[in-house]
């Protein structure tokens, strides 16, 4: 089948590995003038690890991805206060567990399809008409193009998903905290492999040194703290995050310096997509499209792997019958990706807590972590993917 995918990110670009395959004709069309970079750190565990494994990225994950020492948590004054060393997940896992730019990752995955597969760059789907036999869709460039299979994987807010379904105020479920991140060369102090964090009550600074004398840094706050709407761009975001974190102390006020040096800042709200059905005819949603968990999960990259893995076996298995894939599909992940989500909305007031005596007992908690037996039984239960990853005959 010749099947459109929207979004040349996580999702889309692994689907179409796996399309490839198996016979079919993938096309990637992509908003973005170019492969997108930049976005924060992300970990990664679990079935993601499991199918990077099985496209041949091992090898390029553990060269690209940084081993962790410790999660550090500090007061204004830049004293401990809380936090864990990290061994203990890689102990738990089995070695299985790195955390890398998410742009990185975007950009290991697009390499295993950019010779075989056609990419429609600085385009995007602006109509869509399906019939008995198939889908056209019309760019934003004026061409009309026909596909056997529209697929979403354009994010959180997938045109694709507000073509078919209707507006994302339907579905999006917004968690109440916003979200930044941006690069910088040569800040100090570099802290290696350790994760650095600042807390107040709704709000938390971040930062991670990274290879080439770069700095990735992490805003996050409560909604409330932005004191109205989102910001349009990213002259406005800074502006934004000057006013949330200006009397924020640690080294807020030089890592807001070198935000107003950053060319390319990264900002979202924190939320999740609930959908009762992810298909419409011939048109299906995948990744963050269909069921975003937030980034406050933890495991988004890698669920997004799954759920493009998981329909192309299916498709491959279920033959021209796409409906019976798509039910099929559904049918398997649905109750995974539910306990996914129920279980980062728990987490989100532990994450970044509103209150101080929350941002307190966050501290405190976070030291349990240190403990190998309970520490270990700990991240066990959070990290263990009770999922069962089938072996699909391509």
């Amino acid at each position: 089948m010749k099947v459109a995918i929207s979004g040349a990110g996580i999702a889309g670009p692994t689907l179409a590995y796996w399309l490839r395959r198996s016979g079919h004709e993938p096309c990637l069309i992509e908003r973005s003038p170019q492969l997108r970079t930049g976005g924060y750190v992300i970990d990664f565990w679990g079935v993601g690890y499991d199918i990077a494994e099985r496209m041949g990225l091992a090898a390029q994950l553990d060269a690209a991805g940084y081993k962790i020492g410790e999660v550090r948590l500090v007061d204004a004054r830049g004293r401990w206060v809380g936090g864990f060393p990290t061994g203990g997940f890689r102990r738990v896992l089995g070695g299985r567990f790195t955390s890398l730019p998410r742009g990185e990752l975007a950009a290991m995955l697009y390499a295993t399809v950019a010779d075989d597969v056609e990419t429609v760059f600085g385009d995007s789907i602006t109509a869509i008409h399906p019939d008995d036999s198939g889908v056209q869709v019309d760019l934003l460039s004026g061409q009309s193009r026909r596909f056997d299979l529209l697929i979403g994987a354009g994010g959180l807010h997938s045109p694709v998903r507000r073509l078919a379904f209707g507006p994302d105020t339907q579905f999006e479920r917004d968690l109440g905290y916003r979200v930044a991140a941006f690069e910088a060369l040569g800040y100090r102090p570099r802290d290696e492999l350790v994760y650095v964090s600042y807390g107040l009550p709704g709000r938390m600074a971040s930062r991670f040194t990274m290879r080439d004398d770069r700095t990735m840094f992490l805003f996050i706050c409560t909604s409330e703290k932005m004191n109205g709407a989102d910001p349009p761009g990213a002259d406005a975001v800074k502006a934004v995050l000057h006013n949330v974190f200006g009397d924020a102390g640690w080294e807020c006020p030089q890592i807001l310096e070198a935000l107003d040096r950053a060319e390319d800042v990264y900002f979202d709200r924190v939320s999740q997509i609930r959908m009762d059905r992810w298909s419409n005819g011939r048109v299906m949603l995948i990744g963050d499209a269909a069921a975003a968990v937030s980034l406050l999960a933890g495991e988004g990259t890698g669920l997004a792997m799954l759920e493009a893995y998981l329909l192309a076996g299916e498709l491959h298995r279920a033959g021209s019958d796409f409906h019976a894939a798509f039910d099929r599909y559904r049918r398997m992940l649905r109750p995974f990706i539910e306990r996914k989500q129920r279980a980062a909305q728990r987490f989100a007031s532990a994450f970044a807590p509103r209150t101080r005596p929350g941002v307190w007992a966050r501290n405190r908690m976070s030291r349990v972590l240190s403990q190998p037996h309970i520490g270990d039984w700990l991240i066990q239960r959070q990290l263990r993917d009770d999922f069962p990853l089938p072996h699909y005959v391509f």
